[in-house]
């Protein structure tokens, strides 16, 4: 046994050996009543027994254990005089003489009980100690199989429950803390046993104490390695990026116009189109730039240039938290540094910013506020082929750097960040977010500067006088006026710019105009002039009619024709970027929705006109107000009715609607344009040319979305290829609806083609397979047609500039004019030219998918409810509804009785003329090529129909919402 269990076992901790001259013999603190000076106490082992305590003869002295230093404080404090006697510890008793140690009980003899008035912890003379209360005698053999030490004699086992007793009232007088027994516990031993570890004491302190009790060293030592690593890479990144000098020598690298070229024919290479023009840069000197330009150019870029450092730490925040993508928020010194270093744009995004931010602290140091700011405004592109501000100022206002004024000033500090869209005639949009953000904008920014700064900026009153200056127009280079202009060209450029800005991440228009890409397009030059030259079929128009037309091979999602309009710089693209209502050429999207949810093409709805829908303040008519009864969605389709579709969206939900339309190819933004509804099902939102032949383009391959484009591949000067953004999306596509769902929705549209339909005027004279769905707006300011081969989809749209402008053909009035009579004729013209040599395909036969459901409401029994609701017309309704008008297209009408109609017949107007020799054998619905299940058995009647239903007559007359009830016409971005 250990010395430190012996001394815990006996009951109390003693000295193994006491001073010198024995007046502590025993060793340590003798027990009140205990052994005798010169017995051994609690069977240890005496310190002048055979061999020593440490082993010899003699045993040398064992030293005496330290006490801790406040006890020796106190041990020195109290020193006691010569011959005074030794104070006892306060509750110690006094430990008896030697004459007066109690003697041992007689052998057998047990001690008598306490009398009453006797104190219970003494005992007489010899008298047997009084075990506690439920602990048993210990028996002579120690319970643990050990006999106790040999002693100088033999010892009553009763002295070892004194010796307990005593170490108990010892233990008593001892603070509890750590590491004594009264803390650790003493096992029923008197009070020895093992101690407890420091692992094994109970820890009561909250778990988040606890965890950093433990996890605060490591963390302060990762924390201390990230920093003396964050500052080595500072360093090291710091030392990397390029300085001053560098900066110069790559200003002056000689710049490189990018080449755009057609789609290659058969095997011959592939042609230039057109180069994005020699770039002109002439630099000029601090003190040749005029205080309005500079004030203008920090108003729209940064207001606080002079007092600012060199980076931005709110753009650096967006552009971590966006990936790099949020564009904006740089400060003058890091868009600097990203015009020089053309090659930051093309690397991670991450990593572009992070070189951003070092060569910007960089030059800020190395460079004056000045010297940085003449450098920006010397290398910047501005749009329209110049490099610089001095040939910004030549090309945009036709005048030298120093005679601009403070508006024009301003204005050139705005198109910095997108000078693509400012260089020709703006949109819709740009001319919105000029006049209603930026330019606000920029006169508040002047104002604050002028607060700030007396030197800089201008007065309130001036700033919010300046008005948006007048621009000189851009077109042709310099030398080619003489020749034709062919505005295809133009329009080539800019839209090749859009998109690589677009679906190429950090490639500018400015590395576009200067690093010498080589761009290969999927345009067909031919194609491009035959888009040009369909609208020739059409009668004399305004000159503000746009006239969108874009074609796009389903397959692969290129567009190989657009027709952009007659002059790049007074007019917007009519195709890919001018939008209009989309009429009821948005009904497809209705179509695939109802079908994707278990609607099948053989469900019938009811196809009576007027009829009310839930969360409508009016009625819905159809065209001419016509009731066609109980219809299937084939027929719905081919004739274009309204009831049907708005019931579709009525129960489907016009959101479910749109974003099938999105997912298609309309662009998401379009779908904000009017508000959501079951009216979108008759085409209350506007689109664009482009998104109409996008979504057409996934039902004509098979369910499956690939996103228009024209631009195929783009490679740097050096011929290295540069993969876009929609990489993937391109080469996969995107499942939209299932194949069997895009063949329905295609056999339903082949019915709109074939004869008897609304689009019949747009069927190809080779007899090739055709799809397609009309559209006519209100009042007729636009009309559609888009269809498409098993090859080739072409969205042709009229409408006029100002969405509020009804479209206008000579010798037609509003309602003789429909999306089958002029924009399905520009669509057959068209089309024929592009179908030459191609070999005829076919469209695969309807699915019918989902379940045969019937939507006709059951008959009341009683006439009651029907008369009055005929007695109480919608109060709405009575304002705004136009009185019936008779519809040249369907003289059997009831508004078409008794009137008379002088204008002669026109069979090439898609109208049913009685003197038609062909009208008798008009085959019917049931008569066309894989009619309707509901066609089975039936016989022809011989009766016509109306070829043309699709004039889409607003619901009520005029939509609602106030005023004339047009849409009011928005650009496309915005």
């Amino acid at each position: 046994m250990s010395t430190e269990r012996r001394r815990n076992a006996d009951g109390g901790r003693r000295r193994a050996d006491g001073p010198a001259d024995g007046s502590r013999g025993g060793g340590g603190r003798r027990r009140a009543g205990g052994p005798p000076r010169d017995e051994s106490s609690g069977g240890r082992r005496p310190a002048d027994a055979e061999g020593g305590f440490w082993g010899d003869d003699a045993g040398p002295e064992r030293p005496r254990r330290r006490r801790p230093p406040e006890q020796e404080a106190r041990s020195e404090g109290r020193r006691r005089s010569e011959g005074e006697r030794p104070r006892r510890p306060e509750g110690q008793r006094r430990a008896p003489a030697d004459g007066d140690r109690p003697r041992r009980r007689p052998e057998g003899e047990r001690p008598r009980r306490p009398q009453d008035g006797e104190r219970s912890g003494r005992r007489s003379e010899g008298e047997r100690p009084r075990r506690p209360e439920g602990q048993r005698r210990r028996p002579d053999e120690d319970p643990r199989g050990r006999r106790r030490a040999a002693g100088p004699g033999p010892r009553d086992p009763r002295d070892r429950g004194r010796d307990r007793e005593n170490a108990v009232r010892s233990e008593g007088r001892r603070a509890p803390g750590r590491g004594s027994r009264a803390a650790s516990g003493g096992g029923g031993r008197g009070g020895g046993g093992r101690r407890r570890s420091r692992d094994e004491e109970p820890d009561d302190r909250p778990w988040f104490k606890r965890f950093l009790s433990k996890a605060w060293k490591p963390a302060l030592a990762v924390f201390g390695l990230m920093i003396i690593g964050g500052v080595a890479t500072f360093a090291i990144l710091y030392a990397m990026a390029p300085n001053e000098d560098e900066l110069q020598a790559k200003s002056e690298t000689q710049l490189s116009a990018t080449q755009i070229m057609w789609a290659p024919q058969g095997d011959a290479e592939p042609e230039v189109a057109i180069t994005t023009g020699e770039v002109r840069r002439v630099e000029v000197q601090r003190e040749d730039i005029p205080p309005s330009v500079v004030n203008g150019v920090l108003a729209a870029e940064q207001r606080t240039f002079y007092t600012d450092p060199g980076i931005s730490i709110s753009g650096i925040g967006r552009a971590v938290l966006s990936g790099g993508e949020a564009g904006g928020g740089s400060t003058i010194t890091q868009q600097m540094a990203r015009n020089y270093y053309s090659d930051l744009d093309i690397e991670n995004q991450y990593i572009r910013k992070i070189r951003e931010i070092f060569i910007s602290i960089k030059l800020n140091q190395q460079m004056d506020k000045d010297e940085i700011l003449t450098t920006y405004l010397n290398n910047i592109y501005f749009g329209r082929n110049s490099m610089g501000i001095q040939m910004a100022s030549q090309a945009y206002f036709g005048k030298d750097l120093k005679d601009l004024t403070n508006a024009e000033g301003a204005f050139l500090g705005i198109i910095i960040q997108m000078p693509s869209n400012f260089q020709g005639e703006m949109g819709d949009w740009t001319r919105t977010y000029l006049t209603e953000e930026r330019w606000p904008y920029v006169q508040e920014q002047l104002a604050l500067m002028h607060e700030e700064d007396p030197d800089l900026g201008l007065p309130r009153d001036e700033a919010m006088a300046l008005e948006i200056p007048e621009l000189v127009p851009y077109g042709t280079q310099e030398g080619e006026e003489e020749e034709e202009y062919d505005p295809k060209f133009d329009y080539v450029r800019n839209a090749v710019v859009q998109e690589i800005e677009e679906r190429y991440s950090g490639i500018t228009a400015q590395d576009i105009a200067t690093q010498g890409y080589v761009v290969q397009t999927s345009l067909d030059p031919a194609l491009m002039d035959a888009a040009r030259s369909s609208f020739d079929v059409l009668p004399d128009t305004p000159e503000d009619t746009m006239m969108g037309l874009t074609a796009v091979d389903p397959a692969t999602g290129e567009i190989v024709a657009f027709h952009g309009g007659d002059n790049a710089v007074e007019d917007v693209n009519n195709s890919l970027t001018h939008r209009t209502q989309a009429g009821s050429s948005y009904k497809p999207y209705v179509l695939a929705t109802a079908l994707s949810n278990d609607i099948s093409l053989r469900s019938t709805f009811d196809g009576d006109s007027p009829q009310e829908f839930p969360g409508l303040q009016s009625e819905v008519i159809n065209a001419g107000n016509r009731s066609w009864g109980p219809v299937d969605l084939i027929q719905s389709t081919a004739q274009s009715i309204n009831t049907p579709f708005v019931e579709l969206a009525s129960r489907l939900g016009a959101a479910q609607v749109d974003e099938l339309a999105v997912r298609a190819g309309v662009a998401e933004e379009q779908t904000g344009t009017s508000a959501q509804g079951p009216l979108v099902a008759l085409g209350t939102h506007q689109v664009s040319a482009l998104d109409q032949a996008s979504g057409y383009s996934t039902f004509a391959a098979g369910g499956v979305h690939r996103p228009a484009h024209m631009v195929t591949e783009l490679r740097t000067a050096d011929g290295g290829v540069i993969p876009p953004d929609d990489a993937d999306l391109l080469e996969n596509g995107e499942r939209v609806v299932t194949e069997e769902v895009a063949a329905d929705v295609t056999y339903a549209m082949t019915q709109v083609v074939a004869p008897g339909g609304g689009g019949e005027k747009a069927a190809l004279p080779d007899g090739r397979p055709v799809a397609g769905k009309t559209g006519t707006s209100s009042d007729a300011v636009s009309a559609w047609f888009v269809g498409y081969t098993p090859q080739l989809v072409a969205a042709v749209g009229l409408s006029r500039a100002d969405a509020n402008d009804t479209l206008q053909f000579d010798g037609q009035t509003a309602d003789q004019i429909f999306g089958g009579t002029t924009s399905a004729r520009v669509w057959n013209e068209f089309m024929t030219t592009a179908m030459e040599g191609v070999e005829h395909g076919s469209f695969p036969p309807p699915a019918y998918v989902g379940t045969e459901q019937s939507f006709v409401p059951t008959p009341s029994p009683s006439g009651e409810p029907s008369e009055e609701e005929s007695e109480e017309p919608s109060p709405e309704e009575s304002p705004v509804e136009s009185p019936p008008e008779c519809d040249p297209a369907m003289p059997d009408s009831p508004e078409c009785q008794d009137q008379q109609t002088e204008e002669p017949c026109e069979p090439g107007w898609g109208r049913d003329c009685p003197e038609s020799p062909e009208l008798p054998g008009d085959p019917q619905e049931c008569s066309r090529p894989n009619p309707p299940a509901h066609c089975e058995g039936a016989e022809p009647t011989g009766e016509a129909t109306d070829s043309e239903q699709d004039q889409d007559t607003w619901p009520f007359g005029r939509a609602a919402g106030g005023g004339d009830g047009r849409v009011i016409l928005l650009g496309r971005d915005d």
